[in-house]
């Protein structure tokens, strides 16, 4: 179960629309809700059953990081396609992920209730992802890396 506390504290935050850039990838809101789940699935990894399981409980700690990971390295590139690469690297992880949190529930490791909520965090994040990708392909912004280019 994922600590109260450190969830509580993981608020979206919005940002604000009048703002021109983003300067650091902690402002997206698809990385918060990253943070979010990674925070929930986390703590589950030390407890049993899924303790014991050390394929489990690595696949889980792997995918749920990667997807924040992802998103910050693809960012920090400052290239708008390599930018859309990393989102699509982070929303394969999340579709991984999604598929680990069926076998978790098809073996007992977790419940059908912490199933659902753990899914539907992990779905919204799959949207989010896609629209973000959709939203950086239709953009005309190069990239940082590109500026004055």
């Amino acid at each position: 179960m994922a600590n109260p506390a450190l969830t509580t504290n993981l608020k979206l935050k919005t940002i604000n629309s009048n703002m021109a850039t983003v300067q650091k990838f902690e402002d997206f809101e698809v990385w918060q809700k990253a943070r979010i789940l990674s925070a929930k699935i986390y703590p589950r990894t030390f407890k049993k059953p899924i303790a014991d399981d050390f394929r489990m409980k690595d696949q889980l700690r792997g995918s749920v990081g990667y997807i924040m990971d992802n998103i910050a390295e693809g960012f920090d590139r400052s290239s708008r396609l390599e930018f859309i690469n990393a989102l699509g690297i982070a929303k394969g992880e999340t579709g991984e992920l999604k598929s680990q949190l069926y076998r978790c529930l098809d073996v007992n490791y977790i419940t059908p209730e912490a199933f659902d909520e753990l899914y539907s965090i992990a779905d919204e994040l799959t949207k989010m992802l896609t629209s973000f990708i959709t939203n950086l392909k239709n953009s005309v912004i190069k990239g940082q890396k590109f500026k004055g280019r």
